[in-house]
């Protein structure tokens, strides 16, 4: 017979008269008793608030590591990877929208208690777990007891960066690599298409970065909406300035979907010259994605030029690494092995 959810309190909450207010990310939900969160993972019960979706998995996979996508964190190895469902963004253009937009009780889960997942990790000999598919940070009370059953699992997050700083590093605290999606350079989109707040998401990168967790950044460049040289320009300046010229950015091209399905893909050249912007305003790691390439996907070494990985779709080759050094030139370079 299949375990049964206990009702889990949740972390990150206070109580405002008859109501529960979250506070765990910047939507800060108020809650009645019997009402749930605007990411489905927050029920108010009626002594506590209940963090709902705990252990509730609506997906497993054994992914590439580079479909996170994560370029500079064992690259060719492959990532025990999960999800569950709901999220605290309304992205109109979200591909996993049946998990993501989801209630839970309307898509169909499977409890799985933290040792449960452990152990099915370890059996797949895998040394390293992603919470990915929809918004892993919703799931924080089950992220962190998995990791507090296995502390040696290497954990990745998979997120939209919409998260309060408290939480926030304390996921920073277990977590190996992150990868951010900014899902474009102005408040008036993030409004508009996602009802979220670039400035809370940037703030939430900048944490990541000062906790030296590894952190890997994506941009899904949309038509007419988020892919003006302007804004590109804008965008990777801001991670040039406040972040490093040696965050990886991850350019991938649109596929219409959910709520956007008249906006039409985004053009190969489209996507490339995003690559080109990002190159010329000094990022040293600009990779695009959703499209197969000869060279747009390869890592290069900033000083000498040489091509140290080459990748074709998810076909990983290491051609010119010494442990983490340029073989050539032997400069340190920003990849784990």
């Amino acid at each position: 017979m299949a375990a049964i959810n206990p009702m889990t309190e949740a972390k990150y909450y206070h109580r405002d008269g008859d109501v529960y207010v979250c506070d765990l990310c910047p939507n800060a939900c108020r809650i009645p008793v019997g009402g749930i969160g605007k990411c489905s993972a927050r029920k108010g019960e009626k002594d506590f608030l209940c963090a709902n979706t705990y252990g509730k998995v609506s997906s497993i996979c054994v992914d590439p590591v580079e479909k996170k996508p994560l370029y500079h964190f064992y690259p060719g190895s492959r990532i025990f990877s999960i999800g569950g469902v709901g999220c605290n963004m309304r992205c109109r253009n979200c591909q996993n929208y049946a998990i993501s937009q989801s209630m839970t009780g309307r898509k169909r889960t499977t409890y799985e208690t933290p040792e449960e997942i452990v152990a099915l990790c370890r059996r797949e000999k895998m040394d390293s777990i992603a919470f990915t598919y929809n918004e892993p940070s919703i799931w924080y009370e089950y992220i962190m007891d998995i990791m507090e059953c296995d502390p040696d699992l290497k954990c990745v997050i998979v997120s939209n960066g919409l998260i309060n700083e408290r939480p926030l590093r304390d996921l920073c605290r277990v977590s190996a690599a992150m990868n951010i999606d900014i899902k474009g350079f102005t408040d008036e989109f993030y409004m508009k298409v996602c009802e979220a707040h670039l400035a809370d998401v940037l703030r939430s990168v900048k944490i990541i970065f000062e906790e030296k967790v590894h952190l890997e950044l994506t941009y899904l460049v949309i038509p007419g909406y988020n892919d003006s040289e302007e804004e590109i320009t804008r965008f990777c300046i801001w991670v040039r300035d406040e972040l490093s010229p040696d965050v990886p950015i991850h350019f991938t091209r649109f596929h219409p979907d959910y709520e956007m399905l008249d906006v039409p893909m985004t053009p190969v050249e489209t996507v490339l010259r995003c690559q080109n912007i990002a190159e010329d305003n000094g990022i040293n790691y600009a990779y695009v994605g959703n499209i197969i390439t000869d060279d747009a996907s390869n890592t290069y070494c900033p000083e000498c030029g040489t091509v140290v990985i080459k990748r074709m779709g998810y076909l990983v080759d290491i051609v010119a690494l010494d442990g983490t050094r340029c073989s050539c030139c032997k400069i340190q370079l920003p990849i784990i092995r």
